[in-house]
């Protein structure tokens, strides 16, 4: 026996101390920390344990200390480690047969869990192990307070299957912190530390136990005197009853969530970057601006709770820093607004529509083949593919003919875009996006002039990032989660490109066309900005960027569905302007300076084809940045180009008719049409079988399709009904099949063409004003 208890004793003095204990504690969740310090997410990363953080015995409630004292060791505040006189009284008891309660101190159990080998096993512990968890229990209590012994055995104590620490307890069965704990939650824990595993029945008879000694019991020491204020009146009669419904309940609960805060998809990304090994530490710094992240989710929520009825539910917002490429916001998904909570919106593959316009553009000025000021044709075409006609639409068919590049991209037209793409080809701008930190699985050829209108999936996350390489003057560098991430910068697009392109995403005049004047992707601060909406309205993006940030915006379905009656303007822009706003309420927002090179030219422009010389130009004269030796004075379509090109371009259903201005209008509405001649007259656009869909890009109430006609005295009909006079009249298309007619003053009709008009820019079945 001797020789047992002088083998125990070099173990029992290797014992850790409590900063090591305290040091080496692991919860089995990690928390992401702001870059103000603050907590933003708690994600459980041990899928073993259920261990919470370490709670200091000031952050318990007095009521627990006290419960557990009287529960598992009356005299803890007396003994030195190890209760004689209870184990006296349990060897006495034994010796004949009677039931009595267990010696083990809380000391004792502490040395249990702080050594394995004095574990208590199926068994029981053999004569040896009592006689070291004896001595390990009185070395504790000389080299350890009072105070840290209790605090370390409510940290490391198992309660109930996998939770482990009272953290993990109180939160889980309780849905509180340790400190908020009441009398009777303190006896039904007090009460699962002698049997964690017990029936809701057993326990709670044992917790009724616990609360009747908290109201008999008299405070000995100064921490239960401290105690004593939480503890019950004495005399008030417990009712266990109601106590074993409380104590089944508690222990159904499962309140302790394995991911709680505002950044739970960042969270995961972080730690699936940083900590690959699995190895990951109680406290994580990251990138994340606490203020922003929060504001970015409730502007998200806000503004898809305003689009209710539309069937949107989701959203992602993304925020990073030009500079160091740090993200600033990562929000991806809605939350409770979502079906698919847990899909992250920043990662997800959606197409990105018209968002991949400003890169080709920035291409085609880099290689000179084109400038801002250029004239690009903006009328229907069809280009030959190997695959049949390519035919690319303005979706609401508001062709604009003659266009400048500027207004091009600005206003979001999409046949200059295509025939741009025909210009760059499209392998070129496939390894022109790989360069930006968009690689696409398939190639150039594979998606084709497509390509220009956004047809490929990318992430939120890269797509935000290209952006930022715009801003950078067409620097690329990878996206920081760590708070110590240097950018490492590669040469990805011409810095003067770059510079005209979000000179032209800047300029409100110019794309005021297709938005307005009043548009919400205005700013009182320098801003570049592109809207873009994917096929059949599934994706709507706002993706732009200030002197110092770059912001994402997409708004959808997790599950590919349609939204209904989304715009450019009216789904993922309002998030972008108000994040915008909120980064830039108490910081500048100076315009970029133009790079080393750029040209300022003013130039002016010559009318539209087939005009008198007296007619108004195409666009007001202005200044214009140019790359050196591709600027020029004036830009001007003559007869010799405008027949040249239209040769090209017109395919078999081309039709010259449609380059006729559009600023051709009639006077005189009285009685003139009743004396011109309607010899030859005939609908020259659109053409006959011509497929309409409508641009979710453009706000509703802004889209026309424009019909025109040549010779004089013309009245329209839509579907029989009056709709206009004159050889050019606007329409305000809505879904469906129609006839368009065209009539003399009498009604006799002189040509008609059927079209359909599909999409979801307009409700079906609801004519114009209704």
């Amino acid at each position: 026996m001797w020789g047992s208890i002088a083998l125990c004793q070099p173990a029992a003095w290797a014992l850790p101390g409590f900063a090591q204990v305290r040091a080496d504690f692991k919860p089995s969740d990690t928390l992401i920390h702001s870059r103000e310090g603050e907590v933003l997410q708690r994600l459980r990363v041990d899928a073993t344990v259920r261990r919470g953080q370490w709670v200091p015995l000031a952050d318990v409630s007095p009521a627990l200390r006290q419960a557990l004292v009287l529960s598992e060791d009356k005299r803890f505040f007396e003994h030195s480690g190890v209760d004689w006189r209870a184990a006296s009284a349990a060897a006495w008891g034994n010796l004949w047969n009677q039931r009595t309660r267990g010696a083990s101190t809380i000391t004792m159990q502490l040395a249990g869990l702080l050594d394995g080998d004095w574990r208590q096993g199926p068994g029981g512990r053999t004569v040896v192990q009592k006689l070291g968890q004896t001595v390990a229990a009185q070395v504790l209590d000389r080299r350890w307070r009072k105070d840290q012994i209790l605090e370390a055995y409510l940290n490391l104590v198992p309660f109930r299957s996998e939770l482990v620490g009272i953290d993990a307890l109180s939160r889980t069965l309780f849905g509180k912190a340790a400190h908020g704990l009441d009398d009777r939650e303190a006896a039904v824990a007090a009460a699962l530390v002698r049997a964690p595993n017990a029936r809701p029945a057993l326990v709670a008879q044992r917790a009724c136990g616990v609360l009747r000694d908290m109201q008999a019991s008299v405070s000995t020491s100064p921490l239960q005197r401290r105690a004593k204020g939480a503890a019950p009146a004495a005399g008030l009669p417990v009712d266990c009853d109601a106590l074993e419904f409380f104590t089944t309940a508690a222990l159904q609960r499962r309140a302790f969530d394995a991911s709680e805060g505002v950044a739970p998809h960042f969270a995961r990304h972080l730690l699936r970057q940083r900590f690959k090994d699995g190895v990951v530490p109680e406290r994580v710094p990251s990138t994340l601006r606490a203020p922003l992240q929060r504001f970015a989710v409730q502007s998200l929520q806000q503004q898809l709770r305003e689009l209710r009825g539309r069937n949107v539910e989701d959203g992602a917002v993304l925020v990073l820093d030009n500079a160091t490429g740090a993200v600033l916001a990562w929000v991806g998904s809605s939350g409770a607004l979502s079906q698919a909570s847990e899909v992250d919106g920043v990662l997800a593959l959606r197409q990105p529509g018209s968002t991949l316009k400003p890169f080709l553009y920035a291409q085609a000025i880099a290689e000179r083949r084109l400038t801002a000021a250029s004239l690009v044709e903006d009328s229907p075409a069809q280009i030959t593919t190997a695959s049949g006609l390519y035919i690319p639409q303005n979706y609401d068919r508001q062709f604009k003919g003659w266009v400048s590049v500027r207004t091009a991209l600005a206003a979001s037209l999409n046949v200059p875009a295509v025939r741009t793409l025909a210009m760059v080809t499209p392998d070129a701008f496939h390894r022109q996006l790989a360069a930006v930190g968009l690689p696409l699985r398939e190639s150039g050829d594979y998606f084709g002039y497509s390509l220009a209108l956004g047809s490929p999936e990318v992430p939120l996350l890269h797509l935000t990032n290209a952006f930022r390489t715009l801003a950078n003057g067409g620097r690329a560098s990878a996206v920081a989660v760590a708070a110590d991430a240097k950018p490492l910068f590669t040469p990805a697009l011409d810095a003067r490109a770059a510079f005209i392109v979000g000179d032209i995403l800047s300029d409100g005049n110019a794309r005021a066309r297709t938005f307005g004047t009043d548009s919400v992707l205005a700013t009182r601060f320098w801003s570049a900005v592109k809207t873009g909406t994917s096929k059949d309205m599934r994706d709507n993006w706002a993706v732009g960027w200030s002197e110092r940030y770059t912001v994402g915006v997409w708004v959808g379905n997790a599950s590919g569905a349609a939204m209904h009656d989304v715009s450019g303007t009216s789904g993922a822009a309002p998030i972008w302007a108000a994040v915008m706003g909120f980064l830039h309420a108490r910081e500048p927002g100076p315009a970029p300076r133009p790079p080393v090179g750029l040209v300022r030219t003013p130039v002016r422009f010559g009318p539209a084809p087939l005009e008198s010389a007296g007619s108004p130009p195409l666009e007001a004269a202005r200044d214009e940045w140019f790359v050196p030796g591709t600027q020029q004075a004036l830009f001007a379509i003559d007869s010799v180009a405008y027949s040249a090109y239209s040769e090209r371009a017109r395919g078999q259903k081309y039709q010259k008719s449609t380059m006729v201005s559009t600023t051709t209008a009639t006077t005189d509405t009285t009685a003139r049409a009743t004396t011109t001649t309607t010899t030859g007259a005939r609908i020259t656009a659109p053409a006959p079988g011509t497929v309409v869909a409508l641009d979710p890009d453009i706000p509703p109430a802004r889209q026309r399709l424009h019909l025109r006609a040549s010779g004089q005295g013309l009245y329209w009909r839509m579907d029989g009904k009056p709709l206009g006079r004159g050889p050019q009249v606007a329409w305000l298309p809505w879904p469906g099949r129609h006839v368009i007619q065209i009539t003399d003053a009498g009604g006799t009709v002189l040509d008609e063409v059927r079209i359909e008009v599909r999409g979801a820019g307009v409700r079906p079945g609801a004519a114009p004003g209704r």
